[in-house]
């Protein structure tokens, strides 16, 4: 039964999802709702998975792929912005929660606050981002955000890990907390690097893009339940193996890249959509478990919103202390290479960026339903109320005003966009420059293997200079295009201008490539053109869409 509910759930999530983006909707809002409303429905089963199931099979996934993307010198330029908010605010979080539902809640042992503190500590950075690189929101501060949001995860469900060690009664491989913490750390980092070696070695010997993608599949997976085995913290394993591999990725083939960018793409999006519909779908029944002989549901969404409430404060407080101490001149870390501080309006936006997503709502439905002799977990169910409503809150109250408050702010920077249009220029500049001694230099090694070979002649040398220059002229063709292409609206407009103009020549683009799409399928259905032929062609405008599309997600230079 569980099997027929979780495809009709993802089914449903696909239709909603879509129709939430053509409505300019929060997909992961419009889920949450509809999934909440949907459950109390008259007869609406219950669709209920194992936690381990939750923790296990989507969340490595779901971290592989962020952690996949990022980029490490990236990461290493904005080190100390990323662990302050990724490591030391989850903490104050985690703990001020738990300090305030301890006192709030008389069921709560400190270990189960804890718990639910793990729970709401990290921060979805996905919504502010996308909305930051469509208003022009400043490279440094995207890459803080979206550093902050991997590093913040594996912080949360590390200490989440051992939180619900303690709560459930479960042996600790390592008696003290702190030192069994440290050992989830080191253990998890050092598995995941070991199986991200192996796997790397091992694709480097297959030579065949889908089995590369299927063992590149596997490995997050390997890596969450080899960490697990032996007691380290499965959630590290998965990060460290992503940032390993995302790092080598232009070791593998084209082919092999371009397979996993939709895999992993695809993958990603349906759990997020499964997630924030399957926890939409628990309301009315964690409802039900909520009320007990001393509690009503309005006392559950009280001390929900109480948490709502201290979330949502503690952040800008601890941003803002933050950027007054740099103010004040008052350097805690030394940077071999300092970053210049956020200015008063960046740290606005990242004090506001503090939306929940789809981990906190997963590792609230990962909280295990027993402890480790049998008994129910006390407040499990005031847990799932809580989770469900910081993260429907935070959406709601920081998500929807995010997009107000950058335009208010007024956040684009000149300097940062000429910066990304020199580095483009220098990109292209690098890959003309080497393409042109590449092929100096083949068509040079050919001449003197054909004068060794004593097949030298000046027709043969004609014909291969030929071939090469054609190749030349198809590389100069294409780097006119990409000029072309970047810098038809780099004319010193507002970045708000130079936005609809690139989406003006997407719509333009896409609606030329259908014309032809439509105009070559009519010829094949005429009996004009053969099918092998069409596909050909179509697969070459799908190159040429696909790219158009990456442009389209970069944005204007």
């Amino acid at each position: 039964m569980n099997g027929i509910l979780i495809l009709l759930v993802v089914i449903a999530a696909v239709a909603v999802s879509g129709l939430a983006r053509r409505k300019n909707l929060q997909p992961a809002l419009v889920l949450v709702t509809i999934g909440g409303l949907a459950s109390f429905i008259p007869g609406m089963p219950r669709l209920e998975l194992d936690p381990d199931i939750i923790l296990g099979v989507v969340l490595p996934p779901l971290l592989y792929s962020a952690a996949s993307r990022f980029s490490v010198a990236t990461f290493r330029r904005h080190l100390v912005p990323i662990l302050r908010l990724g490591v030391l605010m989850v903490l104050v979080v985690a703990f001020a929660v738990a300090g305030l539902v301890q006192w709030m809640i008389p069921e709560f042992t400190f270990a189960t606050a804890l718990v639910l503190g793990a729970v709401v500590a990290p921060t979805d950075a996905v919504s502010a981002v996308s909305v930051g690189q469509k208003l022009g929101l400043p490279r440094r501060v995207t890459s803080i955000l979206t550093g902050e949001g991997l590093v913040n995860d594996a912080t949360a469900l590390t200490l989440f890990s051992v939180a619900v060690s303690a709560a459930a009664g479960t042996t600790l491989t390592i008696r003290s907390p702190i030192l069994f913490f440290l050992y989830e750390v080191i253990g998890g980092v050092g598995i995941g690097l070991l199986l991200a070696v192996v796997v790397r070695w091992m694709r480097a010997r297959l030579e065949d893009a889908v089995l590369e993608t299927v063992l590149g599949f596997t490995l997050p997976f390997a890596a969450y339940l080899a960490a697990e085995q032996i007691h380290a913290s499965g959630v590290l394993a998965v990060v460290a193996a992503g940032f390993l591999l995302g790092h080598k990725a232009t070791d593998v083939s084209v082919a092999t890249r371009l397979q996993e960018r939709a895999v992993w793409a695809s993958t990603e999006k349906i759990l997020e959509m499964f997630v924030f519909a399957y926890m939409g779908l628990q309301l009315s029944f964690v409802l039900d478990d909520v009320v007990g002989p001393q509690r009503t549901v309005i006392h559950a969404f009280a001390y929900a919103c109480v948490v709502l409430a201290l979330v949502i404060a503690v952040r800008p407080l601890w941003v803002m202390l933050n950027w007054a101490r740099h103010r004040a001149g008052v350097i805690v870390v030394r940077a071999k290479q300092p970053d210049r501080p956020l200015n008063w309006q960046e740290s606005t936006v990242v004090s506001w960026a503090g939306m929940r997503g789809v981990v906190t709502l997963a590792a609230a439905g990962g909280v295990p339903f027993v402890t480790a002799d049998g008994n129910p977990l006390a407040g499990r169910d005031i847990i799932q109320v809580v989770a469900f409503v910081v993260a429907v809150g935070t959406l709601l109250l920081q998500g929807a005003t995010m997009p107000y408050l950058i335009r208010r702010l007024k956040m684009s920077d000149p300097d940062d966009e000429a910066r990304l249009e020199t580095e483009f220029a220098s990109a292209r500049r690098i890959a003309q420059e080497a393409g042109d001694d590449a092929l100096s230099g083949y068509l040079e090694k050919r001449l003197r293997d054909r004068e060794a070979r004593g097949i030298a002649g000046d027709d043969e040398s004609a014909k291969l200079r030929a071939l090469v220059e054609r190749v030349h002229r198809s590389m100069q063709a294409r780097y006119r295009a990409q000029e072309a292409e970047d810098g038809e609206v780099a004319d010193g407009s507002s970045f708000e201008d130079r936005r609809d103009a690139v989406r003006e020549v997407d719509g333009i683009r896409r609606a030329t490539l259908g014309a032809q799409r439509k105009a070559l399928i009519a010829a094949r259905d005429a009996g004009d053109l053969d099918d092998e032929v069409l596909r050909s062609v179509l697969e070459g405008l799908d190159i040429e869409e696909a790219a158009a599309e990456e442009r389209l997600r970069r944005g204007p230079l």
